[in-house]
């Protein structure tokens, strides 16, 4: 009974709050370079101290730019990294956000080719060696490299299951075990990230929380 009530809750947390920020910046995200690159630069908007929300739009308008690969964002001026941002509201940072995309762009291809499926080769299975790489780009710390992990766990299966900090919190907030594989038994393989994403909104919003419990009950 436990069991299906707990994935009564994991479908209600997929209905009320699921869907990665990948989704939500438009990224159809898949183990190509091009979606790569584009989840590594929400990852580096989001570490910022700055809305999910804005860094979603950030993402969207330096893709609509051209900046959807590496070689596409080098390409793109700075003045035109400041302008997309701006019209994504990402204005606190924007000018040494504009700098930093430039000099990530310029490390994936100096680097991995312009090709981020060798962060997986190279990583070898290790997660920590993941995160250790991930972090060699300007503006990404733990934080970052967990927010990449978390998403890329939907087209990498070999992370799975990866569960951070934040989304154990949200996890314990409906009543779900904050184990890795105990929710990794709650919905398919390639839905955990996004009940992952879900289980982080709902560690952030009180109300969010609350709307799963009650229509879980």
């Amino acid at each position: 009974m436990a069991a299906k009530r707990e994935k009564d809750i994991a479908r209600q947390v997929l209905g009320e709050a699921g869907g990665t920020m990948a989704q939500e910046a438009g990224i159809r995200l898949a183990d190509r370079p091009a979606p790569l690159w584009q989840l590594l630069v929400l990852v580096n908007l989001a570490s910022a101290r700055i809305s999910a929300d804005i860094a979603v739009a950030a993402a969207r308008e330096l893709n609509a730019a051209g900046g959807t690969t590496p070689e596409g964002m080098a390409e793109l001026t700075w003045q035109q990294r400041v302008d997309a941002l701006g019209r994504g509201h990402y204005v606190r940072y924007d000018e040494s956000t504009a700098t930093r995309l430039g000099e990530c762009a310029d490390f994936a291809c100096e680097r991995y080719g312009g090709d981020l499926r060798r962060l997986a080769e190279e990583a070898d299975g290790r997660r920590n060696r993941l995160a250790k790489a991930l972090q060699e780009f300007k503006g990404i710390g733990p934080t970052g490299a967990d927010i990449f992990c978390r998403e890329a766990q939907q087209v990498w299966p070999w992370l799975r299951p990866y569960v951070d900090k934040l989304a154990r919190k949200g996890a314990d907030r409906v009543g779900l075990p904050s184990s890795g594989a105990e929710l990794a038994e709650l919905v398919a393989g390639d839905e955990l990230a996004a009940l992952c994403a879900g289980l982080v909104r709902i560690a952030r919003e009180d109300d969010l929380a609350e709307q799963v419990r009650a229509k879980a009950a």
